[in-house]
């Protein structure tokens, strides 16, 4: 079976795949984002994909979803959803990836599976955007829609801030805010890859946010069988198989759901974990394909 793996070729996380496809005699190939192709023919039900190693592969996974014009995003997830119709396996689903790119729309489904998040609130004027604070406490965290890596993640926990954010609503942005929640530093990355699961716990080190990319540190954890339960639903509900999910346990015992990534990173998570994480994924993807 065949493996098309849908990403940047200088990527780590694409190189690390490569390597844990080698060691398994098996045979992937990368495809870029900007070489997929599709076609359709005068009286012929048959979609035509490109390039080769796209329509050859039995098996799909997303390593990267990258950012582009409205129309790029539009038609490389009806490509992948029409490489999912001809019975292919994507990993993940377009679906699944569509909603766990949308912060506000994650969330919205994990909150209506009955499973615990932070208060939550998106506006889009700067006239509703104080009162939006006010009802989070006067003390959030201001998000981009679409993001990761911390990156545009800030503490609004006083009127100045506030008027930064107004600031960037004047400019035509949605406004994602969510009330900050009290914690002791620390949160959990869960990465489930299909029945699997690996953990970390991601510590502060000088920054209230806790991602690795702002400076936090990896520690290896093993979650509360409760704490892995709420992953595997919250993935669920977002429609991932392959999923990151964050949670963060606030000060009065409780665990919210920060977010689900459909596209999840693990070289961090490799740091402090004895299993080839890579290969997991490999032997998953063959599997599913």
């Amino acid at each position: 079976m065949r493996l098309a793996i849908l990403g940047d070729p200088r990527g780590w996380h694409v190189g690390d795949l490569l390597r844990a496809v080698a060691a398994r005699r098996r045979a992937a190939t990368v495809v870029e984002w900007p070489a997929v192709t599709a076609a359709l023919g005068r009286g012929d039900t048959a979609e035509v994909f490109g390039p080769a190693a796209l329509a050859d592969a039995g098996a799909i996974l997303v390593r990267t979803m990258p950012t582009g014009s409205l129309e790029e995003v539009i038609v490389r997830m009806d490509i992948l959803g029409r490489l999912a119709a001809t019975g292919r396996r994507v990993i993940n689903e377009p679906r699944g990836l569509e909603v766990a790119i949308d912060k506000y729309l994650s969330l919205a489904r994990i909150a209506a599976a009955g499973l615990p998040v932070p208060r939550t609130v998106v506006v889009q004027r700067p006239d509703d955007l104080v009162g939006a604070w006010e009802s989070l406490g006067g003390d959030a965290v201001s998000k981009p829609l679409f993001g990761s890596r911390g990156r545009g993640i800030e503490r609004v926990d006083s009127r100045d801030a506030l008027a930064g954010v107004a600031a960037g609503l004047a400019e035509g942005r949605v406004c994602y805010l969510q009330e900050f929640v009290s914690h002791d530093g620390w949160d959990v990355r869960i990465l489930l890859v299909g029945e699997r699961a690996f953990s970390m716990r991601r510590v502060a080190t000088g920054d209230w946010r806790l991602n690795l990319a702002r400076g936090a540190r990896a520690e290896a954890f093993t979650p509360p069988g409760a704490w892995l339960d709420l992953a595997r639903r919250a993935a669920a509900a977002v429609g991932t198989i392959v999923a990151g999910v964050d949670l963060l346990p606030d000060r009065d015992g409780g665990v919210v759901v920060l977010e689900v990534n459909g596209v999840p990173g693990w070289r961090g998570l490799q740091s402090v974990c004895d299993t080839d994480i890579a290969a997991a994924v490999v032997d998953f993807a063959s599997a599913a394909g």
